[in-house]
C-alpha cells in the first residue's frame, strides 16, 4: 500500500474497526488449513492399522466374480495391477529423462510431489515462532499466536499489537511439512504496521523465523503475488505439502471499506533453505 492510495480511500472510518481488512479473506484461510490438516492427517494414518487383539479374524472374502471368470484369470496380479505398474514405470522413466536434459515432459497435475524440490531442505521439528526477521525490509518483529476467531475467522492480531506478526497456530509450525501461515496487518488509523513494506519483497530475499526452540528457520522468497479477496486459489496458497514452506500474508489493493477493507491479499511465498542454532 502507498500513502497515495490511503488518501483515495471513500471510507476512512471503517479502518477504526481491529483487523476489518484482514478477516475478510481468514474464513478462507481458517477453512483450507482446516480441511488441508484433514487430509495431511489422513494420510500419515493411511498405511497404518489397528486391530483389537480380543477380536476374532475376520472371514475371507470370496473373490469377486464367476468361477469361469477366475478360471481365466488365474492368480496372478491382473489386468489393473499390471497397467498400474506400467504407469509408474513410465513415469520414472521420463522423470529420468527430465533429469538428463532439463526438459519438462509430464504434466505439472501428474507430476505434482514426484519431481525433486529446487534446492535441498531441512525438516523441522515443531516448534512455535517467536520471532521474524527480514533484513531488506529492516522488519524485526515478535510473532505471537493467533487461533479461530468467534465469528469462524483467523483471529487477527489485535490493532494494539499492529508491529507484531501473528502465526496460525492451526497450521504447520515454521520448519515443519506443509505451508506455516503468518499474517500481519499493514496499517492502521496512527500509521503504517508490521507488514506495510512486505509487497516489496523479491524472489530471492531471505525470511528468518526464531522459533521456541531457538532454532532459526531460514526462508527464500519464491514470489510474491497479490489477489482479489473474493478469488483467492486456496490451494496454491495453502495446498503445497511437498517440502516446509512460509506464508506472509497481509493486505493491498485499493480501499474499499466495509468488512473488506481493502480489496485484496498480498502473499509472499517462501520456501525452507536451510535452518541454524539462535544461539
Amino acid at each position: 500500500m502507498t500513502r497515495s492510495s490511503a488518501r483515495a480511500r471513500p471510507d476512512r472510518g471503517a479502518r477504526s474497526r481491529p483487523g476489518a481488512a484482514l478477516r475478510a479473506s481468514a474464513r478462507l484461510v481458517a477453512r483450507a488449513s482446516g480441511r488441508l490438516r484433514r487430509v495431511a492427517g489422513q494420510a500419515g494414518s493411511a498405511s497404518v492399522a489397528t486391530t483389537d487383539p480380543a477380536a476374532r479374524p475376520l472371514p475371507p472374502r470370496r473373490p469377486a466374480g464367476t468361477p469361469l471368470a477366475r478360471h481365466r484369470l488365474g492368480t496372478g496380479p491382473g489386468l489393473p495391477a499390471l497397467a498400474i505398474a506400467a504407469l509408474m514405470v513410465l513415469i520414472v522413466a521420463m522423470l529420468g529423462v527430465e533429469q538428463v536434459t532439463g526438459i519438462s515432459v509430464l504434466p505439472d497435475g501428474l507430476s505434482a510431489g514426484l519431481r525433486p524440490p529446487p534446492k535441498k531442505f531441512p525438516v523441522l521439528p515443531a516448534s512455535r515462532p517467536v520471532g521474524l526477521t527480514i533484513d531488506t525490509l529492516d522488519l524485526r518483529a515478535p510473532v505471537h499466536d493467533v487461533g479461530i476467531a468467534p465469528d469462524g475467522t483467523i483471529a487477527v492480531p489485535d490493532v494494539g499489537r499492529a508491529q507484531e506478526a501473528g502465526w496460525y497456530d492451526q497450521g504447520p509450525t515454521p520448519g515443519q511439512y506443509g505451508p506455516a501461515v503468518i499474517v500481519g496487518h499493514v496499517d492502521t488509523t496512527t500509521g503504517p504496521a508490521v507488514f506495510h513494506q512486505l509487497r516489496e519483497l523479491r524472489s530471492g530475499d531471505q525470511i528468518e523465523v526464531t522459533r521456541t526452540d531457538h532454532s532459526v528457520a531460514v526462508f527464500e522468497v519464491d514470489s510474491v503475488e497479490r489477489f482479489d479477496k473474493g478469488q483467492l486459489p486456496v490451494d496454491e496458497v495453502y495446498g503445497d505439502f511437498s517440502r516446509p514452506s512460509l506464508r506472509l500474508i497481509t493486505c493491498g489493493g485499493r480501499w474499499v471499506g466495509g468488512e473488506t477493507g481493502y480489496s485484496d491479499n498480498v502473499v509472499v511465498f517462501a520456501s525452507l533453505v536451510k535452518a541454524r542454532s539462535g544461539g
